[in-house]
């Protein structure tokens, strides 16, 4: 099992997006042919993937919103999770962690 590093930087693959689906109240992360129901915790950390900040960096900003939480485990699990289902680009990994669709 490979595992997300610290320093590494998560993005969403290409055509893979989050949305916010006013009408049921849900967020959503669309994927070519499909879409996967998030809850708000998982929203937030996806929204914080961009490919610039770290896991680390990801984990610190929850943890503001979240009162002191250590959220590094947490934020590690579900990034492994997501790209376990090539939906993620893990860059800066020395192990690589990028799944094609």
């Amino acid at each position: 099992m490979s595992t997300i590093e610290n320093h590494a930087r998560p993005r969403l693959v290409r055509g893979v997006r989050l949305r916010w689906d006013d009408l049921r109240k849900q967020h959503w992360l669309l994927v070519p042919e499909g879409a996967l129901k998030l809850n708000s915790t998982a929203a937030a950390i996806l929204g914080l993937c961009n490919g610039e900040r770290t896991l680390n960096a990801i984990a610190a900003e929850l943890e503001k919103q979240y009162q002191g939480e250590n959220l590094v485990e947490d934020v590690r699990h579900l990034l492994s999770r997501i790209s376990k289902r090539g939906l993620l680009i893990v860059e800066g990994n020395k192990q690589e962690v990028k799944v094609s669709l």
